[in-house]
Order: structure tokens, then C-alpha cells, then sequence
């Protein structure tokens, strides 16, 4: 059986509105009708576990018959069971990617959740112990099968692997079961890691969620409709939703509001000691909860409280600090290494952070991660025009105080705190400051002032002297050369086929009239709606620029917007019109998209030729788009005048132009034969793709097959090979978007870099910590909102720290994956057809896709292939 689980993921940043930037996440489509309850997925789900415990059950008979046996305990048989820590042992042994016990545990939770595998005592947690005992209830779900070698082996590794998938999941669940004093400090981190994406937490601080995570409580309700409290109860308890949803219902008003996943409620009645305000009903069968119970919620307010230092200047708060969890916390340093910047005016922050900057005789102390999170998001709260002259006070400061030679020390050692700072925030940044103006003046100042200090040149360039050898770029100083001092001498171009795109840039705007005949401008990538139209049209005319999709959508552009060309989505294009106009403007044929498919020339290459060519282009765009613009795409680029997103916007219009060229292809494929051979080769590129490290493209290959018009070509997947449809929907389950794509983050965690992230997501997460948190809490900048997106930034740092190399030519994983028999491969591939498999065809057909990005052409077009 194939679940049909139709689904589409598109970033739609809102660029020309003065609004912030907004991203649409999934947008689900109904299943058929035959599996359009969730019934229906919750027993497709339960038959694959089943399946799953009778190829573990039976290889363990034929394996291991002597680990189901009778046992004696505390003077009492127990008849034919296993031993949990004998069952994980086994099951370590059976799959050799499991990296912890914890892992098995999870995997042989699935079963107990299940029902398959029961303790004695009929106990709901799985305990990894001699002393507990499990029975396999195998005549109950006829686990007895026989099967031959070969089959039993393939069934057992499918098995571990949808095990393996739902063993997380499994594994919290049966944490957050256990009463919170019986919890170690490992399943406190897995609490704590799962708390940082429920929405209901996203304001809360690192220490509190820390408390939280060993205070909360698993609450769950089976049926619809039960009544979890009343309006004009006594508070008792906060919740989150961790599953399901509830209806609000007050007095007089009725249904007031629907929560879902991840949203709170019942805060408000502990806060101010009062009755409930309103009434709340589960909405849907199966909830789950976690509760915070009043006198643990009063407790960790009352202790963030206590752990809270404001440092205060003419009566104001200037700066304050949290007592951290441990002295590993980040975000001090030296006296201040137990306690974290929460927030600050600017100029305190600045102050703070530069007294965190440690030095040694060679300078090699690493720069501490909060002075990078500053660096990383100065322009929100601390544009240049404030951080330079603030940074220029700091190195021309003196003590008023104390003896010239500690007057003199003082002076030396700030200015090298201040160099250093600098050299970070240059290194960080790299050539995109030379694109500040103010920024690059106040840098050309200082190097003259370094260089007319004779004693701090001196001590830089020894200290490099000793570090020659060694580029430590989070150390700073990387500008530092034997015979002069400059800041962006390590700051080189990017050395791959594809260059940044830079503000100044000129790129060819084609702008078209409402008779379709186009124009061509040779203008900067950042140039305003305004300029634009100044070198169309003469000023004062009752002209506008609009961008119009292939769907025939119209959005007039605002004068002040900035960069749009870069910013154009899929088949997007610009018209210039008079008001009167816009309305009966009509999309452009080529707008349209392909009228034939390349079938033809898709089958004459090799799904890991398509998918090597696709992660190399991936990856060149992904390496040129900063990470600065992650910050200010989130923000709102309109916010940060002179900046652009072009290369950002360019990688995420990537992922979208590949899901849709997916789609394209199978429904443009007439005949029925080539088009099953089509979805299956799309199924190998994703497999590919995963082996790559590719997850961007991976995802886009994935939403492509589960767009509805390709879902519904039912044909088309019943002449998919088992094997292959089994593969698909092991892919599937990591497209699940319940608890915030557990199933991604699971996968992610256990990648080593390099490799290309998911990028819809990491901007949703951003999305997500940005309108959850202020960027001002009492006036002061909120530290801690910073430090979470600088968190996530980071990420897409650590996938680049490791220099890509191309795929080997060598046999993967996913080759044996769709290895069906080991027959002899007759090629058929005519000698006209040769030179479209060399590399550079290829490379050349993949940055050159069309496609079709209007859903309801697709959808037509997917009717008349199959009615």
C-alpha cells in the first residue's frame, strides 16, 4: 500500500511591502478519499510497525531463539520473556548506525507503545535493565512468518529503519511520562532540546527553559470533547499543547479561539491568582500535554528573579544579567563567566562585550561566542553610524585614575581589546563593509591611528609572528601582514564558478509594456522602483511598476523598494503601465512555462549525474550568499538601507524552481511507461540527493513527487517497484511537519558538515524566534532574542565549515538501494545521445531548468495525462 500524502512547501518573503518579511510554511492538500481520516494514517502507520516487529521478531527466533526464555526473579517465574537490557544489546548489534543505548530504547518503545512487546507488569515505559521483563505477543499480531534469507534480511533492515525513525518520538514521550524527580540529566537535555522549538517557549531564556524541562508534566486525554477545566476554576496548572488541539469558550461569547500544537494556555490564572477565564474542551481525540504545575511555575519565576542583576546608571537600568545554569553558559567570561547578557542599551552591551575579549601574550584566546552574536546582529539595534563612534570612544579611552604606568597599561590593553574586537567584525563581515561607507572610513581612520602607534604595532606584530603559520579565523587579527597593518588582507573573492552578487553590480533589467514588447536597462542590483522608472518614463506621469506571476497575480511596487530584479520569483516578471492599466495587464506566453517535457533527454542521463550536477550548483549558491543576509532577510531588508538579499533570494527561488520542475516533467510525460520510469529515476536523484548531503534539493525533489497533481497519477505509481515505493515512504516520514520537523532535526543532528541545509526551514525557524520575542524588552535591546538568531545563523556556518568535494563515481548507498537483480545492463542509448551525458551538458541542462509554477495549469494538465 502507498500512502498518498499530497503536500507543497514555497517561501513566499513578502519584499516590497514596509511589513516584516513573512514566510507561508505547508500548505496541505487532501488526501484521496480513501485515506482522508486520520484514522486511516494512524493505521497505515500501525501496519508498518507491525510489519516492522515481525521481520525483528523472526530473526531473533532464527538467530537468537535463547534470548526468549523462562526466568527466575525475587522467587517468582516468569514464562517465556526477554530482558530489556538483553533486547537492546541484541538490537545494537542487529543495526550498527544506533550510536547509544538511548537510541534502542526509543526503537523498543515503538513496540510497547504499540502493544507488541509487553512487560510482565504490564509497566508502560521500556527500562534498559536485566531485572525487567518483556513478552512479544506474537500470537496476537502473527509475528510467526517464515520468510527466506535473503527477504527476512531486507524486511529486518527496513524494519530497524522505520524503527529507528519513530524511536525518538517514542523515546521523549516515555521521558516526559516519568515522574520529574525520577529523570536523569540525559533525558533532562532531550527535554530541554525539544522545549527549544514549541512555540509557547520561544520568549523564554535558556535558564528557564532549562527549569522547565525538569518540572514539566505528560498529561493526555483520549477522547474529544472532555473538559480539561472550567471557566471560573481555580488555576492550578500552565499548559502547552504537545499533540492535538483544544477549543477557548467563554460566557456569553462561546468559541472564542482554536489552539493547536505548540501554543499555551492557563498562564494568565497563575499569574494573577485568579479564577479560570474561560472554558477549554479538547477539540480532537488523542491530546497530549505538558504541564507546569502552580507552585513549580510561581518557583522558576521566582528564581529568575533572584538570579537577575541589573546594573543601573543615573537611575536607568543600563544592562542586565542572568545567573546561568552553569559555568559553561555562554555569554561571559572571566568574573563574568556565570552569568548571561540578557539585555542592554547598545552602547552597555558594547562596553560589556569588549570586557569579556581576553588576551595573552600572543593573542591567541578565541573570540567568546556572545561578541560574535553581537557582531552578527549590530545593525538591528546598532547600526555603523553608532557602533563606529562608539567603538573610536572605546580606543581613545583613558583612566582618570592611578599612576602613568597603569594609566599606560590600561590604555594598551584597551586598544587591543578594541583591535581585536574589530578584526573579528571584519572577518565576520569580510568585503560587505567595504560596501558601508561609514563602516570603511572609520576602518581607513584606525588603521592610520594603529599604524602611528608605535608600541601596539609592535605587540600585533609579534603576536602574529607567533601564529604565522596558522589562519584561526575566530581569533581576529587575520588582517594583520609582516609589513603593514590591513584589515582586509585575508578578505578575498569567492574562487568558484559562481560569484556574490554585490549591490553595485549591474545586472539587465528586462521591463515589458502592456503590448508585451520588452525594455533592457543596465542598472545596480540595489537600484529603488523610483530610479528605475526615472530612466523609463518622465517624472510626474501617472506611471507604475508592477511584477505580475504566471498565475496573473499583480503587485504594484512601492518607490522607495529597493533590489527587485534579484527578488523576482519563479516566472515573475516587471511591466510598466499607468494605473488604469494594471488591471487588464496579462502574463507573458514564456510566463507560462514549457509546453513539452525533456523526458527524452532526462532518460539519456544518470540519477546521480542529475544529482551531483544539482548539489555542485546548489553548492556554489549556497557559499556565495552571506550569512549577514539571513539576519537581514528576517528583519526586513528595508530596515538596514544599502544592504541586499539577492544571493539569499537566489538559493530559495532555487529550491522552489526544482520542486516545480519535478512536477513539470511527470505531467508534461504523455506516455504512461516512460512517465513510471520518470517518477522512479526522481525517487533514485532524491536518494541521491540524501547520500550528497543535499537536504535542500532533497526537500525540493520530495514536495515535487508529493505536490497533488503528481499524487494523483495513480497509475503512473502502481507500475512503481515495491522496493521503491517502500524507499519513498521511508522519505516521506522525514517530511513530517509535526513537532515543529522533529523527523528533519533527528537527521540533521547527525550529519557532519559539509553539507546544504533545508533552507525553508532555518528561515522559518528565524521567522519563528523573531515575531515570537521583541526586539526591545523596557526599552532595553533583548539580548537573548539576538542570541537565538545568531544561534541559527551560525548553522548555516558550521554546514560550510568544511571545504565540499564532488561525488565519487563509486557505487553508493543509493545505488544498492535500487539494485533490484544483479542482471546485466544492455544500454540502448543511441550515439546522438552520447554527448548529452558529459558533465557539462548536464551541468548546463541544470541551471536551465523550465518549469511550470502555475498549480492549477499543473493540475489540469495532470487530468488530461490521467482522468
Amino acid at each position: 500500500m502507498h500512502l498518498f500524502r499530497s503536500h507543497n512547501y514555497q517561501v513566499f518573503p513578502d519584499r516590497y511591502s514596509v511589513e516584516t518579511t513573512t514566510i507561508r510554511g505547508i500548505s496541505w492538500t487532501p488526501l484521496p478519499e480513501a485515506l482522508n481520516s486520520k484514522d486511516t494514517l494512524k493505521q497505515f502507520l500501525s501496519d508498518r510497525v507491525v510489519k516492522a516487529a515481525r521481520s525483528v521478531y523472526s530473526v531473533m527466533i532464527e538467530r537468537n531463539p535463547g534470548l526468549i526464555r523462562d526466568r527466575k526473579y525475587h522467587l517468582k517465574t516468569y514464562r517465556q520473556c526477554c530482558s530489556g537490557k538483553e533486547l537492546v544489546e541484541w538490537l545494537m548489534k542487529q543495526n550498527e548506525c544506533l550510536q547509544s543505548r538511548s537510541q534502542a530504547v526509543g526503537m523498543w518503545q515503538v513496540l510497547v507503545d504499540e502493544g507488541i512487546l509487553v512487560h510482565v507488569k504490564h509497566e508502560l515505559n521500556f527500562h534498559d535493565k536485566d531485572t525487567q521483563f518483556y513478552r512479544f505477543q506474537d500470537s496476537e499480531f502473527g509475528l510467526n512468518h517464515v520468510t527466506n534469507e535473503k527477504d527476512s534480511e531486507d524486511e529486518l533492515q527496513e524494519g530497524l529503519s522505520l524503527l529507528s525513525q519513530l524511536g525518538p518520538d517514542a523515546l521523549l514521550t516515555m521521558i516526559l511520562r516519568k515522574c520529574p524527580s525520577q529523570r536523569s540529566a540525559e533525558d533532562l537535555e532531550v527535554i530541554y532540546e525539544e522545549m527549544l522549538h514549541v512555540k509557547a517557549a520561544a520568549h523564554l531564556s535558556t535558564s528557564v527553559r532549562k527549569e522547565l524541562a525538569a518540572v514539566l508534566v505528560f498529561e493526555s486525554h483520549p477522547k474529544a470533547g472532555t473538559v480539561l477545566f472550567s471557566q471560573g476554576d481555580k488555576g492550578t496548572s500552565w499548559y502547552i499543547i504537545w499533540k492535538g488541539s483544544v477549543n477557548v469558550i467563554t460566557h456569553g461569547k462561546g468559541l472564542v479561539t482554536t489552539l493547536h500544537e505548540g501554543e499555551d494556555f492557563g498562564q494568565l490564572a497563575l499569574l494573577n491568582d485568579a479564577p479560570r477565564a474561560a472554558t477549554i474542551i479538547l477539540r480532537e481525540d488523542n491530546c497530549h500535554f505538558l504541564r507546569v504545575d502552580k507552585q513549580d511555575f510561581i518557583r522558576i519565576l521566582k528564581d529568575v528573579e533572584a538570579n537577575t542583576v541589573r546594573l543601573e546608571e543615573h537611575g536607568k537600568t543600563v544592562l542586565v544579567l542572568e545567573k546561568s545554569a552553569d559555568s559553561r553558559e555562554q555569554g561571559g567570561a572571566g568574573n563574568n563567566s556565570k552569568y548571561t547578557v540578557m539585555s542592554g542599551t547598545p552602547e552597555k552591551l558594547l562596553e560589556h562585550l569588549l570586557e569579556t575579549v581576553k588576551l595573552d601574550s600572543n593573542g591567541n584566546d578565541a573570540i567568546e561566542p556572545c561578541v560574535n552574536d553581537f557582531l552578527l546582529t549590530h545593525k538591528v539595534f546598532m547600526p555603523s553610524s553608532q557602533l563606529c563612534p562608539a567603538l573610536q570612544h572605546h580606543y581613545q579611552a583613558e583612566l582618570s585614575e592611578g599612576s602613568d604606568q597603569e594609566k599606560a597599561a590600561y590604555v594598551l590593553n584597551t586598544k587591543q581589546k578594541v583591535v581585536k574586537l574589530i578584526a573579528q567584525w571584519v572577518a565576520l563581515y569580510g568585503l560587505l563593509l567595504k560596501e558601508d561607507p561609514i563602516a570603511l572610513d572609520f576602518l581607513e581612520r584606525l588603521k592610520r591611528e594603529v599604524a602611528g602607534d608605535l608600541r601596539l604595532c609592535s605587540i600585533l606584530k609579534e603576536q602574529f609572528r607567533d601564529r604565522r603559520r596558522t589562519k584561526v579565523l575566530e581569533n581576529g587579527y587575520q588582517s594583520l601582514s609582516r609589513n603593514q597593518f590591513d584589515w582586509f588582507s585575508n578578505c578575498e573573492e569567492a574562487v568558484g564558478r559562481l560569484q556574490p552578487i554585490r549591490a553595485q553590480d549591474k545586472v539587465l533589467y528586462e521591463i515589458y509594456r502592456p503590448d508585451n514588447k520588452h525594455l533592457t536597462l543596465m542598472l545596480p542590483v540595489n537600484t529603488s522602483v523610483q530610479d528605475v522608472m526615472s530612466s523609463i518614463v518622465k517624472p510626474g506621469g501617472d506611471h507604475v511598476l508592477v511584477k505580475m506571476n504566471s498565475a496573473g497575480e499583480r503587485a504594484q511596487l512601492k518607490l522607495d523598494a529597493t533590489a527587485v530584479y534579484t527578488a523576482m520569483g519563479l516566472n515573475e516578471r516587471l511591466f510598466i503601465c499607468t494605473s488604469s492599466q494594471v488591471e487588464h495587464l496579462t502574463p507573458l506566453k514564456e510566463q507560462q512555462g514549457p509546453e513539452r517535457g525533456t523526458t527524452d533527454i532526462l532518460e539519456q542521463m544518470g540519477s546521480k549525474d542529475i544529482a551531483s550536477e544539482l548539489t555542485n550548483y546548489d553548492w556554489e549558491l549556497f557559499t556565495a550568499m552571506h550569512e549577514a543576509e539571513l539576519v537581514y532577510y528576517i528583519f526586513g531588508r528595508h530596515k538596514f538601507p544599502g544592504v541586499i538579499t539577492a544571493n539569499l533570494e537566489r538559493f530559495v527561488r532555487r529550491f522552489n524552481e526544482v520542486q516545480y520542475w519535478v512536477v513539470t516533467e511527470l505531467c508534461l510525460c504523455e506516455d504512461l511507461v516512460k512517465r513510471a520510469i520518470l517518477l522512479k529515476k526522481f525517487i533514485k536523484i532524491a536518494a541521491v540527493l540524501k547520500e550528497q548531503k543535499n537536504l535542500n534539493s532533497f526537500f525540493a525533489v520530495m514536495f515535487g513527487l508529493s505536490n497533488s497533481a503528481v499524487q494523483r497519477l495513480y497509475k503512473t505509481w502502481e507500475r512503481i517497484p515495491s522496493k521503491t515505493k517502500r524507499i519513498y515512504c521511508a522519505y516521506e516520514r522525514l517530511m513530517d511537519p509535526s513537532r515543529n520537523h522533529r523527523a528533519y532535526r533527528l537527521t540533521v543532528a547527525k550529519l557532519s558538515p559539509p553539507y546544504i541545509p533545508f533552507m525553508p526551514l532555518l528561515l522559518k525557524d528565524m521567522t519563528f524566534i523573531h515575531e515570537g520575542n521583541p526586539n526591545y524588552v523596557e526599552k532595553l535591546v533583548n539580548f537573548e532574542k539576538m542570541r537565538m538568531i545568531a544561534k541559527t545563523v551560525k548553522i548555516v556556518r558550521g554546514c560550510r565549515s568544511q571545504a565540499y568535494v564532488p561525488s565519487s563515481p563509486q557505487r553508493g548507498l543509493a545505488d544498492r538501494m535500487f539494485l533490484e537483480v544483479p542482471a546485466t545492463r544492455i544500454s540502448t542509448y543511441s550515439d546522438h545521445a552520447l554527448p548529452l551525458r558529459s558533465p557539462s551538458n548536464i551541468r548546463h541542462y541544470i541551471q536551465n531548468l523550465k518549469v511550470i509554477d502555475n498549480q492549477r495549469k499543473l493540475t489540469q494538465l495532470s487530468r488530461t495525462t490521467e482522468c
